[in-house]
């Protein structure tokens, strides 16, 4: 029977979520710490209340963990301002416990790519954002470098699939309904989508496997769809027509973050939707023996089937 461990999972959005509620599933006792003390249920996770950046509180309950989750979401145009002093306090505590660092990223990193993105990729993104999640990971190698913690970092796509709020998965209503969609940038260019489950699935095998330890990887993928063959794909999944697809105007975007200060943001990041935008896992696929989740099972799930 294999070792009971226990597990710290930090943020319990739809990433969060997933990771307790597998971990729970599995026989693990995990202890989830969010803004609201909100979480899965479970009579083997306790969901406590308190903040990413609070180092002492996460070093507290890190205590005797095997791994400590960063599946932490600051609101989306506050990251500059938030994640130094939270990425800070997951380190210390993972020093401080023993306890090793998983941390769940995106691609921001990368910056503006010029071909398919692998973990070798240089991270050159020129905007606050993609800076600050690039330095992040290179504070964790530096810290893992020196031998005063362990970790790794998972790097996923936009995601699909259930929990998410995200690009795609916000037009899953008006799909299911029969309604016209808007799309960001352009709906006929080449996209990686990652599924919520396999991320999950990435972040737990990383975080139990020592040959992972010290390295960025990404998560195993479905072959790169346009935005309109993924909304096509949906519809068909749900046995409803096709809907009309057309995209949001750059001078939409600009107006609403006027009065927004997270519209404000997204022109930004368009980039990853106005050109083709593919992330390459075979590295995750050949060293940690992970594939993707099949297409017509994630379309299903996400659409409700």
């Amino acid at each position: 029977m294999a070792t009971k461990k226990r597990y710290l999972v930090v943020g319990t959005g739809a990433i969060g979520s997933l990771v307790a509620e597998q971990l729970a599933a599995d026989g693990h006792s995990v202890t989830t710490i969010s803004r609201r003390g909100t979480g899965p249920q479970s009579s083997l996770i306790t969901n406590v209340a308190g903040s990413a950046n609070d180092a002492a509180l996460l070093t507290k309950h890190a205590k005797d963990a095997a791994a400590i989750f960063n599946c932490v979401n600051p609101p989306y145009d506050r990251w500059p301002q938030e994640w130094p002093a939270i990425a800070a306090a997951l380190l210390s505590a993972a020093e401080k416990s023993g306890a090793v660092l998983v941390t769940l990223s995106n691609l921001y990193a990368y910056g503006v790519p010029s071909g398919a993105l692998t973990t070798d990729t240089p991270l050159r993104a020129t905007y606050a954002k993609g800076q600050v999640r690039g330095q992040m990971w290179l504070d964790a190698k530096a810290a893992h470098d020196a031998r005063k913690v362990r970790v790794a970092e998972v790097r996923a796509s936009d995601f699909i699939g259930p929990k998410a709020f995200s690009t795609i998965n916000r037009l899953v209503p008006s799909i299911l309904a029969g309604k016209s969609v808007q799309t960001l940038g352009s709906a006929d260019v080449p996209h990686t989508w990652t599924y919520t489950v396999d991320v999950a699935q990435t972040l737990i095998k990383c975080a139990n496997n020592k040959a992972a330890w010290g390295k960025a990887w990404h998560v195993p993928s479905n072959p790169p769809r346009t935005q309109r063959q993924v909304i096509n794909d949906l519809a068909d999944a749900a046995g409803v027509k096709h809907v009309g697809v057309s995209v949001v105007p750059k001078t939409l975007l600009r107006v609403l973050g006027i009065f927004s200060s997270a519209m404000r943001e997204l022109p930004i990041t368009l980039y990853q939707f106005e050109k083709p935008f593919v992330m390459d896992d075979a590295a995750t696929r050949k060293e940690l023996g992970l594939k993707p989740t099949p297409w017509k099972e994630v379309l299903a799930k996400t659409v409700g089937k």
